[in-house]
């Protein structure tokens, strides 16, 4: 398959959508984070505030609210060329409207809620078929994705899997997501719900994929398929299963607890980066990160 010519920008959810900070609605460790963030970098990715964005609420249980939310979300950066698209089903996808307007947007927002319902509902149709043709030969054209909608990016998608219980064969569930990229496994909530064991199960059971494990308010921008960068106020964990020396988990029943060596960890800051097909860590992937770095310090 060619290079992808656009670009995936996935969320772990939780993106500061511009609450009043100051009345302590939402804390963040960066009172001006909204100025500088997650969705602002969406919008100039996509083009600035005249670009047309379009979200797409399937994920969700409650479509109308969170689309609300991102209208308000984003008309607080300037943009006022924002469609919501309320997809609940696979009859939804056929709509000649949607069709038409994912030809023509410049990006595409999936919320957040239940990946698979993105992966039952949108898989095999031609609303997906439109989104990875315009993802593999424009450039121009951006998916981004928050929690749910960062996870179903990827071929491989976890969709269930206790924390506390993902040390144990089976607890882990995994099926086919979009597949916009297949090397990789996106977990979403990262850190806060304490999904380092499930996202490695499913790394161990799946070593040819490098797991990406994003933070609230944080992400990763995918570009040519393979660079990523890390953004956001968080952290993001980089799991590489290649080099896998002593693994259980093919012998073992489900519910016994699994056994790795040498399962490669990585953690990544806003600047840091990661190639995937040469799983290197690339400590100041973005342009300027390094020279941005040594003024802040000064």
């Amino acid at each position: 398959m060619s290079t992808p010519k656009g670009k995936l920008i996935a969320i772990g959810g939780a993106e500061d959508k511009g609450t009043d900070l100051e009345k302590g609605e939402i804390q963040r460790s960066n009172l001006n984070f909204f100025e500088l963030g997650i969705l602002k970098r969406v919008v100039t990715e996509a083009g600035g505030p005249a670009s047309r964005i379009e979200v797409i609420t399937t994920a969700s249980t409650i479509p109308y609210e969170v689309g609300e939310n991102y209208l308000d979300a984003f008309g607080k950066i300037g943009c006022t060329n924002v469609g919501v698209m309320h997809i609940r089903n696979r009859a939804d996808t056929a709509n000649p409207d949607f069709l038409e307007r994912i030809k023509v947007c410049d990006a595409v927002m999936f919320s957040g809620g239940n990946q698979l319902r993105l992966s039952a509902t949108d898989g095999g149709t031609e609303f997906l078929r439109i989104m990875k043709d315009r993802y593999q030969n424009d450039e121009n054209f951006i998916i981004a994705g928050t929690s749910a909608g960062a996870m179903a990016m990827s071929n491989t998608m976890i969709y269930e899997g206790n924390a506390a219980r993902a040390h144990l064969k089976g607890e882990v569930k995994i099926t086919t997501g979009l597949g916009f990229i297949h090397s990789l496994i996106i977990d979403s909530h990262f850190e806060k719900r304490g999904r380092f064991g499930r996202l490695a199960q499913a790394v161990a059971a799946n070593p040819g994929c490098i797991g990406v494990g994003l933070s609230e308010d944080t992400g990763m921008i995918i570009t040519e398929g393979n660079k990523m960068q890390a953004i956001g106020s968080g952290l993001v964990v980089v799991i590489d299963g290649h080099d896998i020396l002593h693994s259980n988990i093919a012998d073992i029943p489900d519910g016994n607890p699994i056994s790795i060596e040498n399962l490669k960890v990585h953690f990544c800051e806003s600047g840091n980066g990661y190639l995937i097909s040469e799983r290197k860590f690339l400590p100041e992937a973005a342009e300027g990160a390094l020279i941005k770095k040594q003024v802040d310090v000064e």
